[in-house]
């Protein structure tokens, strides 16, 4: 059964490339011109991933986004021409897993989706997951006021449920399951993202700072998520 894409996107080009492509990769391809047809087609068909312009006509990308994040978890890659960190840091702040800038190679593209898809499968089954084997023998870990379910992929802090996306949870098992380990921008992204490294620190750092803002009294300060600057982040929740 081929995986279901959803591609977002205004430039007729781009869309007739994009899609023919991951065609010949053996994806099903759903194509929207505009941010409400886009809108239209995710609530008419199930997709297992979004690919999101952020520049479109009518609806912009940002609001596609924050709208498909009320209703599913499902993986969702940015892409857009403009590549600075403001766009980035708002469009992954909205919810989406990954950020592709144009131009873009169509082998990095299909790597990417691949990873994306590869990882919201792993999370729906969290059995299969790799980072499973990092678990210890109790799957519900305690940090103070913060609780973490590992088998039932949620997390609780102060008795109140947290809405983590995928990543986010993902990357705080990473962290609670190794304490005191410190990881590398370059390691958390080969294992959480299962992909190699393309130096963008920005995806980890908006999801280090959103998942700091759920979990954490004062993200600035942070009790458990530490920063060794020029290094990466450790655990430190005793």
């Amino acid at each position: 059964m081929a995986y279901k894409v959803l591609l977002v996107e205004d430039d007729t080009q781009i869309v007739e490339m994009l899609q023919g492509y991951l065609e010949k990769e053996g994806y099903d391809v759903t194509a929207a011109l505009n941010g409400v047809d886009g809108l239209i087609r995710f609530g008419q068909d199930h997709f297992d991933l979004v690919i999101v312009d952020i520049m479109m006509p009518q609806l912009d990308g940002i609001e596609v986004i924050k709208q498909i994040r009320n209703q599913s978890a499902i993986p969702v890659i940015i892409v857009s021409a403009k590549d600075g960190d403001v766009d980035k840091a708002i469009g992954l702040g909205f919810g989406a897993d990954d950020y592709i800038a144009k131009p873009f190679s169509l082998i990095e593209v299909s790597a990417r989706i691949k990873a994306m898809i590869r990882r919201a499968t792993m999370y729906s089954n969290p059995e299969t997951s790799v980072l499973q084997d990092q678990a210890p023998e109790f799957k519900v870990l305690n940090f103070g006021d913060l609780q973490i379910d590992l088998d039932n992929y949620s997390a609780r802090r102060d008795e109140t449920d947290l809405k983590l996306t995928a990543k986010e949870f993902e990357i705080l098992k990473l962290f609670a399951t190794n304490p005191n380990r410190v990881f590398t921008k370059a390691q958390i992204y080969r294992f959480i993202w299962n992909d190699e490294y393309y130096g963008d620190e920005n995806v980890i750092n908006v999801h280090i700072r959103r998942l700091r803002e759920k979990i954490e009294d004062e993200p600035s300060n942070p009790r458990y998520i530490k920063t060794l600057w020029g290094i990466g982040y450790k655990w430190d929740g005793q």
